[in-house]
C-alpha cells in the first residue's frame, strides 16, 4: 500500500470513529424522527454525523468529490470520490435496535480503493484498502470456507419501496429453501462487513444506493470474497443489485437468483 492510500485509510478510520461517537450520543437520547418517504426515516443524528464527515473531508481533502446519503452529490476538482453513509440502519437506530454503522468508501477514477465500516455499539472497525487486505480492529480477517449453500448462513435486506419488496420476497423464499438460514438485520454495509469476517457466507440485495455498498465491497474483496451483480458481472456501487459471497458458494447463489428472475418473468408474461 502506498503512503497516500495509507494516509487516506487512517483518516477514514479516524473519521468513522468520530462519527460513531456522534451516533452513540444520539442513541442515548430520545430520537427525533422525520420521514423522507412513506417508511424511509431520517433522524437528527443522521444529519449531525454526515455534517461532521463532510466538514472533515472538505478540510483534509478539499479536491475530492462526495456522494452522501442526505446531502447528495458534492462535486470536487480531483479524481477521487467519497461515498458516505453517516448512519446505515437508521430504522434500527430509531427503534433502539443495536445494528447500525458508519460507512465510508473512497473511489479513484471510478475504482473503489478503500472502505471503512464502523459499528459504534460493539466498537468494531472493519477496514480495507485495495491490495492491502482487510482488518477488524487491526486484525486480519478472511471470508468463510463454506462450500455448500445448504450449510450457509446468508444475509439480505428489503427496500423501502413496497412494490420492490415483492420481488425481493421471491428471492428470500428461494434462498430460505436452499440455505441453512437467512438473516435480515437492516444495515447492508454491516452485513457485508460480517461476510468479510466469516460471520455470513453470502449476501444479496436489490434496490441499494451507492453509499450502501461502496465501503463493504472493498472489505469483502480484500478478505477474499467475491462481489457481482445478479448476472455475475462486475459490480460497482452505482448498480442497484448485488450478490456477495465467500467465493465458494457464489455460483450456487447466482443460480438461485437466475431461477427466481426466470420465474418472475414467466409470471409477468
Amino acid at each position: 500500500m502506498d503512503k497516500e492510500l495509507s494516509k487516506q485509510l487512517d483518516f477514514a478510520m479516524e473519521l468513522a470513529r468520530e462519527a460513531g461517537e456522534i451516533i452513540l450520543d444520539g442513541y442515548r437520547r430520545p430520537v427525533d424522527v422525520k420521514y423522507k418517504g412513506e417508511i424511509d426515516l431520517l433522524t437528527a443524528t443522521d444529519q449531525a454525523s454526515e455534517a461532521h464527515i463532510i466538514e472533515r473531508i472538505r478540510r483534509e481533502w478539499p479536491e475530492d468529490s462526495i456522494l452522501a446519503e442526505e446531502a447528495g452529490a458534492q462535486p470536487g476538482q480531483g479524481e477521487r470520490r467519497w461515498f458516505v453513509d453517516p448512519l446505515d440502519g437508521t430504522t434500527n437506530f430509531a427503534h433502539k435496535y443495536p445494528y447500525f454503522c458508519v460507512s465510508l468508501g473512497l473511489a479513484e477514477k471510478d475504482r473503489m480503493i478503500l472502505g471503512v465500516v464502523y459499528d459504534p455499539i460493539r466498537k468494531e472497525l472493519f477496514a480495507a484498502a485495495r491490495d492491502g487486505g482487510a482488518t477488524l480492529n487491526g486484525e486480519r480477517i478472511k471470508v468463510s470456507r463454506e462450500k455448500q449453500l445448504a450449510r450457509s448462513l446468508l444475509a439480505t435486506g428489503f427496500p423501502y419501496d413496497r412494490q420492490e419488496r415483492k420481488k425481493q420476497v421471491t428471492h428470500f423464499k428461494n434462498y430460505i429453501d436452499v440455505s441453512q438460514a437467512v438473516r435480515r438485520d437492516g444495515a447492508a454495509a454491516l452485513d457485508l462487513a460480517y461476510l468479510a469476517c466469516g460471520r455470513f457466507d453470502g449476501f444479496w440485495e436489490h434496490s441499494l444506493h451507492p453509499w450502501d455498498t461502496a465501503a463493504g465491497i472493498v472489505i469483502v474483496q480484500e478478505a477474499g470474497g467475491q462481489v457481482t451483480d445478479f448476472s455475475g458481472g462486475e459490480f460497482n456501487p452505482l448498480l442497484v443489485e448485488i450478490i456477495a459471497s465467500n467465493g465458494h458458494i457464489h455460483a450456487q447463489m447466482l443460480d438461485v437468483i437466475r431461477q427466481g428472475l426466470r420465474n418472475q418473468e414467466a409470471g409477468d408474461g
